[in-house]
């Protein structure tokens, strides 16, 4: 594809009311970020739209450095953007301060991350409890959330194993399960394929898109495995920090 020529748009302030769209749980207009290196902008994200539906299972794909981990960092809270605005569950995010931020994250947001991100000096199911624990819930019923998380993954026989003794494809079940527990509207996932094989990679995206079927939860999925992208409802692809367009797969 021959490189195209990006205008940035205008940091013009967006909408501070949500746009009537009942069934979407991810709205951003004219999202803009841009980062300051070393005196030189780089512009990671160029005014884009993003609409993404209560319960829809969606990837983002493009070249690496097109924006995908930017825009969802922006898209969660993770990373404050330049300009623009976005919405999560009718939740306006540039409202919120940081502990709000954290707070809104913990109550609405699941996360899944290509390195799993797990305490290698605690247990399975204290890795998985933790963040209910973190949220001030009782260890008695965070305990019992934590293993029903571990049985909804395929994982009811390891919870008092460490990291360092299960498999890879067995720790990303467990990074799962810690971002189930919460029971969150919204998932988002950065290449949490990228450090398994074949194999185990299918058997991932087989048991995420299990739980969006069984859950109704919604999925946002950075990825550069067209594999991947083929077993979702809908492939956002990316490129120079813009949307190029939004495809179906024609697996799923």
């Amino acid at each position: 594809m021959a490189s195209e020529t990006v205008t940035v748009p205008s940091t013009v302030p967006a909408p501070a009311k949500a746009p009537r769209v009942e069934d979407r749980i991810v709205i951003a207009r004219r999202l803009v970020k841009t980062y300051d290196s070393g005196g030189v902008e780089v512009h990671a994200l160029r005014g884009l739209n993003v609409d993404i539906r209560k319960g829809e299972m969606v990837a983002i794909m493009g070249p690496s450095g097109c924006g995908k981990t930017t825009l969802l960092n922006c898209l969660s809270g993770i990373d404050d953007f330049t300009s623009g605005e976005v919405w999560i569950a009718g939740q306006r995010l540039s409202t919120l301060n940081d502990n709000a931020k954290t707070d809104f994250r913990a109550m609405k947001m699941g996360f899944i991350f290509q390195n799993y991100n797990l305490l290698p000096v605690l247990r399975t199911v204290e890795n998985v409890e933790l963040p209910l624990l973190v949220r001030g819930v009782d260890p008695k019923p965070a305990r019992q959330k934590a293993v029903a998380a571990l049985v909804a993954v395929g994982l009811k026989d390891v919870p008092m194993k460490k990291p360092a003794e299960l498999s890879g494809g067995q720790q990303q079940r467990v990074a799962i399960a810690r971002a189930l527990v919460n029971e969150p509207d919204i998932v988002f996932a950065d290449e949490p394929t990228g450090n398994l094989d074949t194999e185990t990679s299918r058997e991932v995206v087989g048991l995420m898109k299990r739980l969006h079927k069984e859950k109704g939860l919604t999925f946002i999925i950075v990825t550069h495995d067209a594999a991947v992208g083929n077993q979702t409802e809908r492939v956002i692809l990316m490129r120079n920090g813009v949307i190029l367009k939004s495809v179906h797969p024609t697996t799923t």
